[in-house]
């Protein structure tokens, strides 16, 4: 053997032996005092800015939730990128990066899944486990398809490794058990991290947000195609008034249609689809909503699958946009006079001169629609047309599926408003021809 060969040969053993070293050192349990009160990803908190991708696996190596973010913003892939909740995301984000180890626990592939921290990938996974459609490759060990723990992936960052996350130690203190990926020791770890593995939690759950106050009227249709109409004359009005009351019949009370103007305060969805694929069927059930300002929403919705459909086109009433603006310049027109009046007031009360009154008046800063009411009128119907193009952009083209509460808004029928008209009451018996008693005199005295 020369020298050459016998160089090569140690060279390679050094190589194999550090390689040795780094798996043994990789597998081995961690000592619990240095991994005590450490973070649990470290770096992580410093670098949450760069993240740009999040995903939740679960066993078999399934993507369960997939978070992306694009120029668009944050999208829910799974949910034919429908923007998520970029609040959730940053709360757990801020979770992981701010945990820290609270205890070393088992080191052992045979005790994980007792914490919940075993593998999800099929190659990982222990014996005994199994998938219905694990691929049949000649010794691939075969996964739980029930196994809840999941694994966390954060894109975008350096050093960070795969987080699985398994039970909460519900019994022992509170933590969550972790393991990371390509370590052999568990963890207990600060906070409750466990991650929702349903694609609907993460997506932004308000698709709309009108108050009734702002609602002028309300037209719900049947799919029978019977209407019921509620309006107000006048936005201070304090009651909704029913239309084409029928014969014999009167409200059941005087706010008995206030409730129907609610439907679109503060919407929320629990989970969406896009409309291409959960299409509305033949028969359904419209509501539509106008405002004050001019806004019309119009509402299909339907029961599927034990689940309330709702979608949602938004359009503009040109006359009434035209009426509500009209009546927005008149306002700033009279606060405008009053501010005048004021001013001048409080100069003749300090007994100023007529250039100080002067002065005081011009001070007073003209709207916009007493300078230019042509261009201020153009600008807020401008605006306001590009208020309802945007709302109609983030809502035309989605399926949204919407708690019970909402969908019974979008379907009341009249007879649940009214109540029969009472009889006027009849006088007593005996007394229907009495006379009023004539007052009674008293005698004076002189």
């Amino acid at each position: 053997m020369n020298a050459k060969t016998l160089s090569a040969l140690a060279i390679a053993t050094a190589v194999a032996l550090v390689a040795a070293i780094w798996i043994h050192s990789a597998n081995a349990p961690v000592s619990e005092e240095s991994a005590k009160d450490k973070p649990l990803l470290p770096g992580l908190r410093d670098q949450l800015n760069k993240v740009d991708a999040f995903t939740v696996v679960g066993a078999g190596d399934k993507a369960l939730v997939t978070l992306q973010r694009s120029g668009e913003g944050w999208q829910v892939a799974q949910r034919a990128n429908y923007p998520a909740d970029v609040a959730k995301l940053r709360e757990y984000l801020y979770k992981l990066a701010d945990a820290r180890v609270l205890d070393t626990k088992t080191a052992s592939p045979k005790h994980y899944a007792e914490l919940g921290v075993e593998d999800v990938s099929i190659e990982k996974c222990g014996p005994g486990r199994s998938f219905p459609d694990s691929r049949d490759q000649a010794g691939a060990q075969e996964c739980d398809p029930a196994a809840k723990n999941v694994l966390v992936a954060i894109g975008g960052v350096n050093a960070v490794p795969k987080l699985i996350v398994g039970l909460y130690n519900g019994k022992g203190g509170g933590g969550t058990f972790v393991r990371r990926e390509g370590e052999a020791q568990s963890l207990l770890a600060s906070g409750t991290l466990l991650a929702d593995n349903d694609p609907g939690a993460w997506i932004r759950k308000d698709v709309i947000d009108i108050d009734a106050a702002r609602i002028k009227e309300v037209t719900l249709t049947s799919s029978e195609g019977k209407p019921l109409r509620i309006y107000k004359e006048q936005a201070g009005d304090a009651n909704f008034k029913i239309a084409d009351l029928p014969k014999g019949r009167e409200p059941a009370s005087d706010f008995a249609a206030n409730g129907l103007a609610s439907g679109l305060s503060n919407l929320r969805a629990d989970d969406v689809a896009a409309a291409r694929d959960v299409p509305a069927p033949e028969k359904i059930f419209h509501a539509r909503y106008l405002t004050f300002d001019g806004r019309i929403v119009d509402v299909s919705a339907w029961e599927t699958d034990a689940k309330a459909r709702a979608q949602f086109t938004v359009s503009s009433d040109a006359a009434q946009l035209e009426a509500d603006v009209a009546a927005a310049q008149a306002r700033d027109k009279a606060a405008y006079e009053t501010a005048v009046a004021a001013a001048r007031l409080k100069v003749v009360e300090a007994k100023g001169d007529d250039a100080a009154i002067a002065k005081a008046q011009a001070d007073v800063v003209r709207p916009a629609a007493l300078v230019d009411p042509a261009k201020d009128r153009a600008e807020r119907l401008a605006a306001a047309n590009k208020s309802v193009e945007d709302l109609n952009d983030r809502l035309r083209g989605w399926t949204f599926t919407v708690p019970p509460y909402v969908f019974a808004n979008f379907h009341k029928n009249m007879v649940e408003l009214l109540k029969p008209i009472e009889s006027g009451k009849k006088p007593a018996a005996g007394k229907q021809n009495a006379k009023p008693m004539a007052p009674l005199l008293l005698p004076t005295h002189s």
